[in-house]
């Protein structure tokens, strides 16, 4: 390779990283000036501007008036496309799934929502995607940039396909998001749900100004995840956090995995409902559980506790082996009650290293599985247009 032709190389690389650092800015701190942007990200004013000229180009950004007219001609502000283009983002879940469609600032909301009972099929799981994407795409103005799809069970990088799925068999050896970029010409990304909240927590909550957290979620099944120096630890395949499926019980229920005793069989909002269930002696459905918690607490005193138990073992589990600066948890029933949830910190207390509890602060997740998705296929657009300086 010539010198020539390796520094024409190394200065688009540059300005793609030059425009990573601008796009990041802007995600955590925008609608801002070019002026500001240069003043923030430390970059040089003529930088920024053809940064930004190109961004533009591309539809990851749009300019926008000031809110309020000053004195003078105030310059434009800059801010992730909302108007002008859009992504769709798809959480496949056990019970119900969820399909949403988001500007790039990541903004969800129940307008551009829609949900729907999880087929027990997967063609019909695929066709109810696909018509729910449809729905969405036709009052999109703009460009749409890709779509996200978050799902559990074991994704494998490498393999590019869903190997094993033990709360969703009907996902096993698939790949929904490979499946509906066939269908609608749009690219699509599959993601481990577990992920896309790690990405949506650094992306548009909290966890912004940190390198170096772990995220427990205990809503169906229990996986965690971890950012290390501001990106992902997925282990060889991706397929790491696995927490789960740690045997704590060799003689407890059977799990999804085929394995009897599993963490998730005891420490999750699906344990908690299981739980209660078999004291009333019928099914009940998450919303009952939920409501029977609220109004007759002390009836359910011995479930929750067990559950209580497990989960301050799966969260200690964590912090020990992590030891994170934060730790996200993502439940409902165990987490979002915040009665609940400071029994659980003070379980959490007994069984944790006291040095490794000192050094992390535990707190609910405000992320969603649909921001989850939004915030993968975004992460995913930026990330393949120039990579991150760590």
């Amino acid at each position: 390779m010539t010198s020539t032709k390796a520094n024409r190389i190394e200065s688009k690389l540059l300005r793609r990283i030059n425009e990573r650092r601008l796009l990041e800015v802007i995600q955590h701190k925008g609608p801002l000036s070019r002026a500001a942007l240069a003043r923030v990200s430390g970059l040089t004013a003529p930088t920024v501007s053809k940064a930004v000229d190109s961004l533009l180009t591309r539809g990851f950004i749009e300019e926008i008036d000031p809110p309020e007219q000053l004195l003078g001609r105030p310059g434009k502000l800059v801010r992730m496309a909302v108007e002008s283009a859009a992504v769709i983002g798809i959480s496949i879940d056990t019970h119900v799934c969820c399909v949403v469609s988001a500007g790039l600032d990541g903004v969800v909301t129940e307008d551009r929502t829609r949900r729907f009972v999880t087929p027990t099929d997967y063609d019909a799981l695929i066709d109810a995607l696909e018509s729910r994407c449809h729905e969405l795409l036709d009052g999109i103005p703009g460009k749409v940039h890709g779509i996200g799809v978050c799902a559990p069970g074991l994704v494998n990088d490498r393999l590019g396909e869903i190997v094993f799925c033990p709360n969703l068999h009907l996902l096993d050896k698939r790949n929904p998001a490979r499946d509906l970029e066939a269908r609608l010409a749009v690219k699509a990304i599959l993601f481990q749900e577990i992920d896309g909240l790690c990405l949506s927590e650094s992306m548009y909550g909290v966890a912004r100004s940190l390198n170096d957290f772990a995220l427990l979620d205990v809503s169906i099944g229990l996986g965690m995840g971890m950012m290390c120096s501001g990106r992902l630890f997925g282990g060889r395949s991706g397929m790491a956090g696995e927490l789960g499926h740690i045997t704590v019980n060799p003689t407890g229920v059977r799990c999804g995995c085929g394995n009897h005793g599993c963490l998730e069989t005891l420490a999750t909002d699906a344990a908690l409902v299981r739980l209660i269930s078999e004291k009333d002696g019928i099914s009940r459905s998450f919303n009952e559980v939920a409501t029977a918690l609220d109004e007759r607490p002390a009836e359910y005193e011995h479930e929750v506790s067990t559950a209580s138990e497990y989960l301050a073992i799966a969260i200690a589990a964590v912090i020990n082996v992590c030891n994170p600066t934060m730790l996200f948890v993502h439940g409902t029933l165990l987490v979002t009650n915040e009665e609940r949830f400071a029994r659980v910190l003070k379980l959490v207390k007994n069984r944790t290293l006291t040095a490794s509890l000192a050094e992390c602060t535990i707190v609910p997740t405000k992320s969603s599985k649909r921001q989850a998705a939004v915030a993968g296929i975004v992460h995913h657009l930026t990330s393949e247009w120039a990579p991150a300086i760590p």
